[in-house]
């Protein structure tokens, strides 16, 4: 079937109640021009060969990419990824050009388009909001130093990406990707599946091409669910390999930045350019001497001979039935290409932190919001106390379809002094590191542990939230330790990712084995904007 004719069956067939602009039919559907995209699947050395060349330009490529958004998020298919295009985008993108013809390019990310997702703050005319309205219109008085970095390296800050509200730090029963600014997001590959959170627009807008690679934030399984779930390579840093100052926070215990892209190549030209020493993060200072300058070099497609490879299974396996089979293939794809595999390697710790992992993330996101809040020169919220209040101000378009039961538990906590929460951190980083991963890497003498990702992405539901059946993000999430994955196939439709993760500053082993694996399986295709999932 030619994808256009499949898109009409797929995409229109039954969708005008999802989506009320497919009412319209065929006239929407030519206005998504879903089927002859040219830049569809591109990669940032595809892009730096073609401007070289003179074939294309940053502006032009940059245009294709707004004219892209505006007919296939606002409208069509309504993804509902991105928040925000940068009206500056284009004037940007041919000073670039500009550029590139007197003086050469700065490097790989010359005149390359990015979205970031929108607690990354730009001192622009973009504004930066969690998706919340409580934040609406606030312009921080400087960029966040990762987007300072990518503006230094010649990447045009294309526009900013829906999210879970606050980065999911809101309610127990929430829908991942829904804000009050952004609406819900979609999944691109099924449009009434979930494309997970809180990464959910950063995560969708690369795996429907509306960038080439975008910029996600973690602080347990915000990169990774939804790389895993829309089908696209995600990498969670080793905390402080990226400077988290300017990024609206959850805790700094766990949160960190990190790149989402369709291929693990672009992952990591994208990684080289945020990763660094930041003053302003002192997280980073640990990075000195352990971080890499350049992590294409590790692109070793032979990577997998001779390493060994780790199995985690107890409580991180049996999700789905699908996604296990999915996993063992991937399993025995790399058995095939030389890795030794320990099966199974679980952690034993797993599962004995969740509760004090919860505990830490509440004190931490009190005292952190509050201090990033206070550095707004216009924001009408200033405090924790204050988004609370406003949203009660504000049921109808804050509040309509969950509340912030976890907020006011945030709110009811004491300062980062108190002996219950140093207790609990100490728990945290005890078991999910030194009797955690680290021992589990050492009994088994491992370069990294793999499992799936996840589950596949489950219907929205905004009226119970979100329906999880299980995720490996939590050790590594908690450790503050690497953690990549990578599309391992497809379940009844549905993209399924496989994680490596390792010890602390790791990123080259991990990257090498990843690359190798994904050269090895080619599993990335692009979605096809169903309406809903079908059998047969």
């Amino acid at each position: 079937m030619l994808r256009r004719d499949f898109l009409r069956a797929g995409v229109l067939s039954g969708a005008a109640a999802l989506v009320p602009e497919l009412a319209k039919g065929e006239e929407v559907l030519e206005k998504t021009r879903v089927d002859d995209f040219e830049l569809e699947e591109v990669t940032i050395t595809d892009l730096q060969r073609e401007m070289a060349s003179g074939k294309r330009s940053s502006q032009s490529i940059t245009r294709d990419y707004l004219e892209r958004i505006e007919s296939m998020d606002r409208r069509g298919p309504t993804i509902r990824a991105v928040i925000e295009t940068n009206p500056d985008a284009l004037s940007i993108a041919r000073a670039l050009d500009d550029e590139r013809k007197s003086r050469g390019p700065r490097g790989p990310l010359h005149g390359v388009p990015i979205i970031l997702k929108d607690n990354v703050d730009t001192a622009d005319r973009m504004t930066t909001t969690a998706g919340s309205y409580a934040l609406e219109g606030s312009i921080p008085s400087r960029d966040a130093t990762l987007a300072k970095r990518l503006r230094d390296a010649g990447a045009v800050l294309l526009a900013k990406a829906n999210l879970s509200e606050w980065a999911n730090f809101r309610s127990s029963h929430s829908s991942s990707g829904w804000s009050g600014r952004g609406g819900q997001a979609r999944n691109p590959y099924v449009l009434d599946r979930n494309p997970c959170g809180s990464s959910s627009g950063s995560g969708a807008s690369v795996s429907a091409n509306f960038c080439t690679v975008a910029i996600g934030t973690e602080t347990d399984g915000s990169i990774v669910c939804p790389a895993s779930i829309n089908g696209i390579v995600g990498i969670k840093p080793t905390l402080g390999l990226v400077s988290r100052a300017g990024v609206i926070p959850i805790a700094h215990s766990q949160d960190t930045a990190g790149p989402m892209a369709r291929t693990v190549a672009d992952a990591a030209i994208l990684l080289n350019a945020i990763s660094g020493v930041d003053s302003r993060d002192s997280a980073t200072a640990a990075s000195r001497g352990k971080s890499s300058s350049d992590y294409t070099r590790f692109l070793d497609a032979n990577a997998l001979k001779g390493a060994r490879i780790g199995v985690a299974r107890e409580k991180l396996s049996g999700y789905n039935d699908a996604t296990d089979k999915l996993i063992s293939d991937a399993i025995a794809l790399m058995k095939d290409r030389g890795a030794v595999i320990i099966d199974p390697a679980n952690i034993a710790t797993m599962g004995k932190y969740d509760d004090t992992e919860f505990e830490v993330l509440l004190y931490e996101f009190k005292a952190d919001l509050n201090s990033y809040l206070a550095s707004l020169p216009n924001a009408k919220v200033k405090s924790l106390k204050d988004i609370i209040a406003f949203n009660e101000r504000d049921k109808a378009r804050e509040m309509p379809w969950f509340g912030q039961e976890i907020m006011i538990m945030a709110e009811k906590k004491g300062s980062l002094k108190s002996s219950k929460y140093l207790a609990a951190l100490a728990k945290n980083h005890r078991l999910s590191r030194t009797e955690g991963i680290d021992a589990t890497m050492s009994k088994h003498r491992l370069d990294a542990i793999v499992c799936a990702t996840g589950n596949p992405a489950w219907p929205t539901d905004l009226i119970n939230g979100d329906h999880f059946t299980g995720g490996s993000s939590t050790p590594a999430a908690v450790a503050g330790y690497p953690h990549i994955t990578v599309p391992a196939g497809f379940a009844t439709g549905l993209p399924v990712g496989i994680s490596f993760f390792g010890r602390a500053w790791s990123e080259n082993k991990l990257i090498a084995l990843a690359y190798a694996y994904e050269q090895a399986s080619k599993h990335r295709r692009p979605p096809r904007f169903q309406a809903t999932l079908t059998t047969g």
